[in-house]
């Protein structure tokens, strides 16, 4: 029966060709990949590994794999190369299907059937977190590029020589994003980059030839973050075979030919997995009629744009599923609402009753999670609003006539009052105005700059932090609609 999944997948933005290894400031501790080359790359121009590669088409088909008559690879504007039908493709019709041995896995076993050499790449890829999965899969991709007469080489000729990920801007330019949740997240990348590639030199520093992973090519931060660009932009997390502990999972693989189908939340195209008695299948099926010249797309998934930059390498508009991270902070929520004018906060010292609702939201003791979010489909967190509503009034009783998931929910209009809802309303409206301010320049100023002829780098970040401040200011209104509705004397002014 064929299982649906969700795609991961991307077809990213190409920068002009170059080769690229990583250094840190050590005033910023900010992690920049600068001019540099390990790996054997094309010539520049080129977007692709090597400048005539073999034809990714053909080579799916020689494999046993189908592709339908009117899949074309094209130019896809600024996406680079994606999929495109050469004529109309009717609703339902299969586009692509890799039988199971063309997709690129990391090893799941254990055994290494005494090839030391696979051996080794296990060990390596135990010194990789898991949230860096990308990177385990990375290092098999740098094996099999090494290697000469890699069964993959087709495919992997025919990747980009570089990505749009922000590890690859310049200090400059990941300053220009101006937001601090992804430049941590980009510095915590950069920075395992540089740790990691310590690492591989010391674990294969005394390997034979015969045994080197890498067929004794030297893999430093450069090869390092081409490789983990690569797998976190182009994999897809789909039912693998049965792992030691006889749990299948969902194990990350590289499906030629498929990854270059382009992103849409609504899309024309799905991912479908095959499971029977023989070998599953992967299969790409047409959800709608495809018109003739349109390219095919697939949803990555409900993501916001940190995620898309970060793993994709570039910025979605008008993202449904954007938001902006805070930090739950007593003092910061006092300020907020005090601002709002709204009279003896408790946020900075609770009551033990509401304490207690704290604990339960993860928002107080040792193990709490104190990032909150605004924007996306909740509008508001609902972590968020329960705090919020809790701490804005003394009414212990009242409060506890209702559940958790009660206080969460925006959509249930009130539920301690309409002088608690307008106070919770506008305190939120005073969060965005602060959160708004942090960011040096306004929309207005990005948007000029955007309109220069800037580096790929500086664009993606101008365009990330405008859809950032667009979240804020469309939260902002519909907060300040629901303050309106809710009692026709409320003043705004306030």
């Amino acid at each position: 029966m064929p299982i649906l999944m969700s795609s991961t997948t991307s077809k990213i933005v190409l920068t002009a060709t170059r080769d690229y290894c990583l250094t840190m400031n050590s005033r910023t501790t900010t992690g920049v990949l600068t001019f540099h080359r390990r790996f054997t790359c094309s010539a520049t121009g080129t977007p692709r590994l090597v400048p005539n590669p073999p034809d990714l088409i053909k080579w799916v088909r020689r494999e046993g794999g189908f592709v339908h008559p009117s899949v074309r690879i094209a130019e896809s504007g600024p996406c680079g190369l994606g999929l495109v039908a050469s004529e109309e493709i009717p609703k339902g019709s299969e586009l692509i299907a890799l039988p199971e041995h063309i997709p690129l896995r990391f090893p799941v076993t254990e055994s290494d059937n005494g090839d030391e050499s696979y051996s080794n790449l296990i060990n390596l890829a135990r010194h990789v977190p898991e949230e860096l999965w990308a990177m385990r899969l990375g290092l098999k991709l740098l094996q099999e590029r090494a290697k000469t007469g890699s069964f993959w080489w087709p495919y992997i000729s025919n990747l980009p020589e570089t990505y749009t990920t922000p590890i690859f801007f310049s200090g400059d330019d990941i300053k220009n994003l101006q937001y601090a949740p992804l430049l941590y997240q980009v510095n915590k990348r950069c920075r395992f980059l540089l740790d990691f590639e310590k690492e591989v030199r010391r674990e294969v520093e005394d390997v034979k030839l015969q045994n080197h992973p890498f067929g004794g090519q030297d893999v430093d931060a450069s090869s390092l973050g081409w490789a983990m660009s690569a797998v976190s932009s182009r994999a897809f997390r789909l039912h693998g075979k049965a792992l030691q502990n006889g749990n299948h999972g969902n194990v990350p693989m590289m499906l030629p030919l498929i990854d270059m189908c382009n992103h849409s939340f609504n899309p024309n195209a799905e991912i479908v997995q095959e499971q029977g008695s023989g070998n599953p299948t992967m299969l790409v099926v047409a959800g709608m009629n495809i018109k003739e010249r349109s390219h095919m797309t697939l949803n990555y998934g409900c993501l916001n744009n940190d995620l898309f930059l970060l793993d994709y390498g570039f910025v979605v508009p008008s993202n449904p599923y954007d938001c902006i991270e805070l930090k739950y902070d007593g003092g910061l929520f006092d300020a907020a609402s005090m601002a709002a004018g709204v009279s003896n906060p408790n946020f900075s010292s609770p009551a033990p009753w509401q304490q207690q609702i704290l604990s339960k939201l993860n928002l107080d003791g040792e193990q709490a999670l104190l990032k909150v979010t605004l924007g996306g489909s909740e509008v508001v967190e609902g972590r968020l609003l329960a705090a919020l509503r809790v701490l804005l009034t003394n009414e212990a009783e009242i409060v506890q006539k209702h559940d958790l998931n009660t206080l969460k929910s925006l959509s249930i209009e009130a539920p301690l009052g309409l002088s608690n809802e307008s106070a919770v309303l506008r305190t939120l409206i005073a969060l965005c105005v602060i959160a708004l301010n942090h960011f040096p320049t306004k929309i207005m100023e990005d948007e000029t700059l955007l309109k220069k002829d800037v580096s790929t780098s500086m664009e993606l970040a101008l365009q990330f932090r405008i859809q950032k401040k667009s979240v804020i200011i469309d939260v902002m209104r519909d907060l300040a609609k629901r303050l309106k509705l809710l009692s026709p004397n409320e003043s705004l002014a306030s």
